[in-house]
């Protein structure tokens, strides 16, 4: 075992596997392309910085003519993604008409090609394959093909032989993988001005959890314009609620992107038996469920008096109008009755005081779980 940062790894691939996956890959793009009587090479383009150890040993078992470019794609603002592919970083070559191969460490999701896919059709390519050494058929689910595979293997959160966790790892020579642990997911609900953001920040630092809330995840695929986004978009323009089973795909998503989470929050989700159903369904996919539900419990007035205080600071009209205020209490508590029932009736709901010092809420809150799991 290893320790990288605050996390535990376990050996997964050793290097006598990864070479024949490098191989497999090596024999199946020289039989593409060894033969071919093309005025000019194939152009090898590796993303940086995760398959500088797969492309160096790919290049070795390569006998035929072929050019290389290492590149790095800018999709960042400040310190966090975007998720636009803004530019090709390093790439100067003019590949008009040529034949391209894609190498990448691993592919899941397929999002960040699926960017890169039209820059470089765009710029008249005659041909675009994608080899990767690693790929997790479980979480892929893009139109375009992969033409050139190492391995396949399960939505596990993997560090070595090039790939790393916070730039950990890189230059391990075999591949390791999270050591397997029992999910903590919870489902969190507040009603308005209880703290709830506040206290699921402190909860992501303590039990290493990922903090989803729906209305950042809608707005998030909203703003990026992704399928699912398009498509709640869609609905929410022509007046409609959104389809739970819109919602819980892009929660799905969402979690397939993060693996190495040992823990999610879910904020905002499910408000329905239904959508906690599916939800369950999910989890279960995956070997887990929702451990706790935890819900903050704070009087209607002490709320009231909170969103009047923050709403001469935030400038939202929704928290300096009381009757607005008492309305969207009424709803919340209307909307989680129900949800609520269903984790009682599971052993799984937890009703938190909400009143006092956010550090002795947030003490509340880590006893609830620390007991849970004890």
């Amino acid at each position: 075992m290893i320790k990288l940062h605050n996390k535990t790894f376990v050996p997964y691939i050793n290097s006598l596997e990864i070479k024949k996956a490098v191989k497999k890959v090596a024999q199946e793009i020289s039989t593409d392309f060894q033969n071919r009587t093309d005025k000019q090479p194939p152009l090898f383009i590796a993303i940086l910085n995760g398959s500088f150890m797969f492309t160096s040993d790919l290049m070795k078992e390569l006998s035929f003519n072929l050019e290389i470019s290492f590149v790095k794609f800018s999709s960042y603002e400040g310190t966090s993604s975007t998720g636009n592919i803004n530019q090709l970083i390093g790439f100067n070559h003019d590949i008009k008409n040529r034949d391209i191969v894609i190498v990448e460490d691993i592919i899941d999701t397929g999002n960040t090609l699926e960017k890169v896919l039209p820059i470089l059709n765009d710029l008249n390519v005659k041909s675009i394959k994608i080899a990767t050494l690693l790929l997790k058929p479980t979480v892929f689910n893009k139109k375009y093909s992969i033409n050139y595979v190492g391995l396949e293997i399960p939505n596990t959160f993997v560090v070595g032989y090039g790939l790393d966790y916070d730039e950990l790892g890189r230059n391990l020579k075999e591949i390791y993988k999270l050591k397997d642990t029992v999910m903590l997911n919870i489902v969190l609900f507040g009603p308005p001005g209880a703290g709830k953001g506040t206290q699921a920040a402190r909860l992501v630092d303590r039990y290493n959890l990922y903090h989803l809330s729906t209305g950042d995840v809608f707005r998030y695929n909203i703003k990026n314009e992704t399928e699912l986004g398009k498509l709640a978009k869609g609905y929410i323009d022509n007046g409609q609620l959104v389809p739970d089973e819109v919602t819980i795909k892009m929660l799905e998503s969402e979690v397939e992107k993060h693996p190495e989470a040992e823990g999610f929050i879910f904020d905002g989700f499910p408000r329905t038996e239904v959508q906690a159903d599916a939800l369950e369904s999910f989890l279960s996919k995956r070997n887990t469920s929702v451990k706790l539900m935890l819900a903050l419990d704070v009087n209607e007035d002490e709320l009231v008096n909170r969103l009047l205080l923050r709403g001469k600071d935030s400038g939202r009209a929704d928290d300096a109008n009381e009757e607005v205020i008492r309305n969207r209490i009424k709803v919340y508590n209307d909307q989680t009755a129900v949800v609520a029932d269903y984790y009682n009736k599971q052993n799984k709901f937890i009703k938190i005081d909400g009143v006092g010092s956010i550090d002795d809420i947030t003490q509340r809150l880590f006893d609830a779980i620390d007991t849970f799991k004890s």
